[in-house]
Formats: C-alpha cells, sequence, structure tokens
C-alpha cells in the first residue's frame, strides 16, 4: 500500500494479462442490404425509362416528349435514330409568350400549335409515342394536349 497526502491510501493491485490465442479464426463481416422501396420520384424516372426502350423515334415517326416543372412546360420532338431533336418549344420562349404576355396555359396551347406547324413542314403525320416523364395532366399539358389533338398527332 501507498499513501500520498493529497488523495489518501492507494491500494496497488497487481495486474496480469490473460494468454490471448493466436490461433482465433476471424471471420469476415457480412451486411446485407434491405431493399428500400422507390419513391414517388423514382418511381417515374424507373417507368420512364422503361418506356424509352419500348419505343423509339424515326424521322418519319419521331418520338414527343413533353416534361412539365412547376410553372412551365417544355416539348421536344425527339429522333432516336440519329439521336436529334426535331423541335423544342417551352413557354418561357419570348416568341410563344408573344407581345403582351399571357398565362402559361394559354401559352402551352400556343406551343402545341407551333409543333403542328413544324410537323406539317417536316411531313410529319403521325407520333410513335407521347412520353409525358410520369407527370400527371395538368392545366397546361391538357391546353398543349388539346392543341395537337385537334390536327391528330396525338396516337390513341
Amino acid at each position: 500500500m501507498k499513501t500520498c497526502e493529497l488523495f489518501g491510501t492507494f491500494i496497488k493491485h497487481s495486474y496480469t494479462r490473460p494468454i490471448q490465442n493466436k490461433s482465433l479464426e476471424i471471420k469476415p463481416l457480412v451486411i446485407q442490404a434491405t431493399a428500400k422501396a422507390n419513391s414517388r420520384t423514382e418511381s417515374a424516372k424507373l417507368r420512364n425509362r422503361r418506356i424509352r426502350k419500348k419505343f423509339n423515334g424515326t424521322p418519319e415517326k419521331p418520338r414527343l416528349s413533353v416534361f412539365c416543372s412547376e410553372k412551365q412546360l417544355y416539348v421536344t420532338l425527339v429522333d432516336d435514330q440519329n439521336k436529334k431533336s426535331l423541335f423544342y418549344r417551352s413557354t418561357l420562349q419570348k416568341s410563344i409568350r408573344g407581345d403582351p404576355p399571357c398565362n402559361t396555359v394559354e401559352a402551352a396551347e400556343r406551343v402545341g400549335e407551333k409543333l403542328v406547324q413544324t410537323c406539317v413542314d417536316l411531313n410529319i403525320n403521325m407520333i410513335s409515342s407521347y412520353d409525358c416523364n410520369g407527370f400527371a395532366r395538368g392545366e397546361r399539358m391538357q391546353a398543349f394536349e388539346i392543341a395537337i389533338s385537334r390536327h391528330g398527332l396525338l396516337p390513341r
């Protein structure tokens, strides 16, 4: 035993380590990943990839791709064989909005009319597929669809 003026009496223990066995087997750590349900946006992306595998646009029958954000509408007519965009318009463009500004629903209808004019110029009578990128139809998409369905471009 040792004594100390500051801390009082200490007891010293003699401690011995046990002998380690070096013949222990080391097993690898296995981590299992569990499947996680897809979120809404991931499901839309997966659905869109499946659709694109099935439908490819040609110069005579291009694929119509429509993206609708919270405020705007973007339309592309795609030739997948040659990897070219034949037509691109959005409701943001000044030529679509016009000199007196209009709202996005009217601009979406004008985009549809421009698409029909371009299809007539390029001698396109049908569209191979209508790709709405997994988005639900809102006012802008309905106005756009009405404008192009008047001329029979939507496949039904």
